[in-house]
């Protein structure tokens, strides 16, 4: 990635400095303050992050992940910052009740939702397709299936309060590198539906916003176990990264690419010259660090 900007940023500043100059918009942390918000994957990595935000912000937190040990601490945690309130469901978001059981929590705690927040995602090696059409399908349903019925799940409670739903995706979502096959489609496929969501919501007059956040390598403990071995560059702070993602979504953007130089670049070099960022992308990488 980093020969790859070196390459990209002069020639494409010009056009690029629009994006990275324009005035930027309003945000208060009184904007979360008493807001009813679900996190989901909030147990570690930019979920625990957000939640430590939220609770600054003097939330509502509903938290949700896997392990219960560790949603126990962060929500000892969020009280101690100054949450209104933190509690936690523990689940796989692949189970189809869990949905149900958050929404539910959150009527009868709350009796409604400003914010949800999808943030969750299942294990998936950075390596060669290897054909496991059953890894496939189960990252589908952990990184896709689970979103949708989330969301499907919150929107009656969402179109009552003019709350937001905000989806944590990749820029695996929109361009498609080695390596990642699995990942990538279940990050194209939020990018598919949460895109056609959004227009159906405006055409039906819903004031419900959709902010998908687009990300590059982040510090998290998985991005970096997962891919520092192959990817040379310095991840971005996922402290930093989780607070940008609560912004998007009070100020009800429809997009955030972060770290937005990088992934600004990137994106606009796709629609420029698609087949050089490819071969770029794969000159940047330790291949001889990838397991097939």
């Amino acid at each position: 990635m980093g020969l790859l900007l070196r390459i990209l940023i002069p020639v494409l500043g010009a056009a690029l400095a629009f994006y990275f100059y324009s005035a930027p918009e309003n945000f208060s942390e009184e904007m979360l303050r008493g807001k009813r918000v679900i996190v989901t994957g909030a147990s570690s990595g930019i979920g625990e992050q957000m939640a430590y935000h939220l609770a600054r912000m003097e939330a509502h937190l509903l938290l949700t992940a896997r392990t219960e040990a560790r949603l126990q601490k962060v929500v000892e945690r969020c009280l101690e910052l100054g949450a209104a309130s933190a509690r936690y469901i523990s689940g796989s978001m692949a189970s189809a009740s869990l949905p149900e059981e958050l929404l539910r929590e959150a009527e009868n705690t709350w009796g409604g939702l400003d914010m949800l927040i999808l943030n969750h995602i299942g294990q998936s090696s950075f390596t060669f397709f290897s054909g496991d059409v059953g890894h496939v399908r189960h990252l589908m349903e952990t990184n896709f299936i689970s979103y949708v019925a989330l969301a499907t799940a919150a929107l009656p409670m969402l179109r009552e309060s003019q709350g937001s739903i905000v989806v944590v995706s990749s820029i695996a979502g929109k361009i498609a590198g080695p390596f990642t096959a699995p990942y990538s489609a279940t990050k194209f496929a939020l990018d598919g539906f949460f895109s056609s969501l959004r227009q159906e919501l405006i055409i039906d007059k819903v004031n419900v916003s959709i902010t998908l956040c687009i990300l590059g390598y982040i510090n998290t403990e998985s991005a970096v176990r997962a891919v520092s071995h192959v990817i040379p560059d310095t991840p971005a702070p996922k402290e930093e990264c989780a607070l940008e993602i609560i912004r998007a979504g009070a100020l009800r953007r429809r997009e955030l690419h972060y770290p937005r130089r990088a992934v600004g670049s990137m994106l606009l070099a796709r629609s420029i010259a698609p087949e050089l960022l490819e071969s770029l992308v794969r000159r940047s990488y330790r291949l001889e660090n990838v397991r097939r």
